[in-house]
């Protein structure tokens, strides 16, 4: 599916997502990534959603950013409610919803100019 854009410059935004890829500013990818408006972070991680583990999640706290969408692959999975609590702890909103949905959340907020990231997990 190709997402129109409002005319933000500067910015990584997604252009299209769809079985098994998505495109940050026209550029494929098909593997594990974070996407932030100033960059783009490749080797996250190699876990699928049922292979994540509360250490993957950990380097997200690193970003020290106020708001992470977990894109969890084709369909919604939810990590351990325990591996949830350090980000509330934090004061970092932590959303869980399937990968498009995070492409196009992420867009709106990036567009915006919220301090969001996206973390893409692959099926």
């Amino acid at each position: 599916m190709k997402l129109q854009l409002a005319n933000v410059t500067g910015l990584n935004l997604f252009t299209a997502h769809g079985d098994g890829y998505v495109a940050v500013n026209h550029e494929r990818h098909t593997g594990n990534l974070i996407v932030r408006p100033e960059s783009i972070i490749t080797d996250w991680t190699s876990a699928t959603a049922a292979t994540l583990a509360a250490g993957d999640l950990e380097r997200l706290l690193e970003l020290r950013i106020g708001i992470i969408l977990l894109g969890t692959g084709s369909r919604l999975r939810f990590p351990p409610a325990p591996w949830l609590k350090p980000f509330t702890q934090a004061g970092i909103g932590l959303e869980i919803m399937d990968l498009p949905a995070a492409c196009r959340t992420y867009n709106i907020l990036a567009s915006e100019g919220r301090q969001v990231a996206t973390a893409l997990l692959f099926d």
